[in-house]
């Protein structure tokens, strides 16, 4: 892969300093597109991309990245937040970005629990990127603000009392529940325990009803926060 620095910014680093790459997003235009920014940075080198999970799993066996930017809708099969997981039992050392579109508390908790060490928004600065590129090689994490701020309130103490308890779920409804918390949708639960997708959406259906909620971002918020996860 060609590599066009611009070294005219800074001197040449030794290659010991230099961050390794692994852009996992199942746009070409967009992986290209980070590729082109990136390159222009002397410290860090852009070594594969991949478009979807099984890809990424293999470059990350192979080549063992410093850094992965890893998108989180990754089309059909494995998604990124279940990528994730896969990478960090593989190569612990790598240090996996979220950089997505998605900021709802589904993605957002599932993301981090598996894993990921920093997670970004995709309309973050060029320049803001590289540099959580690099914090992440230090090991720091970088979260755009919105993540942030819901990380810091699921972390306040709140009047939790007043959710209806999940004791009243089955234990089917509880498996499930735990599943949606960990970011799979029905297809995928449906998949998971060996069951129709029409089954998954009664019991769904029914958890939301037993547990007065909205929504199944709101189920996750009461998986999280009872500590089912």
């Amino acid at each position: 892969m060609p590599n066009h620095k611009n070294a005219q910014s800074r001197s040449q680093p030794s290659p010991a300093e230099v961050i390794s790459v692994l852009i996992v997003d199942d746009h070409e235009l967009v992986r290209q597109g980070i590729e082109t920014f990136l390159n222009l940075q002397v410290d860090i080198e852009i070594i594969a991309s991949a478009a979807n999970a099984k890809q990424a799993i293999e470059q990350v066996e192979t080549l063992v990245p410093d850094v992965i930017l890893m998108d989180l809708n990754l089309g059909e099969g494995m998604n990124g937040i279940e990528a994730t997981r896969e990478i960090k039992a593989i190569s612990p050392q790598s240090q996996v970005i979220v950089l997505t579109s998605f900021h709802s508390d589904e993605y957002i908790f599932p993301a981090i629990k598996s894993g990921a060490l920093s997670y970004l928004l995709k309309d973050i600065e060029p320049v803001e990127l590289a540099d959580a590129i690099r914090k992440a090689a230090l090991g720091q994490a970088v979260l755009a603000p919105i993540v942030a701020k819901r990380i810091v309130e699921e972390m306040q103490p709140t009047n939790k009392e007043t959710t209806p308890s999940h004791s009243q779920l089955s234990i089917r409804e509880l498996e499930i529940l735990k599943l949606i918390a960990e970011g799979f949708n029905n297809q995928e639960i449906a998949d998971s325990l060996n069951i129709a997708i029409k089954t998954v959406r009664c019991h769904v259906s029914n958890i939301l009803s037993k547990l007065h909620l909205r929504d199944r971002t709101q189920a996750a918020i009461h998986a999280w926060q009872k500590g089912l996860i």
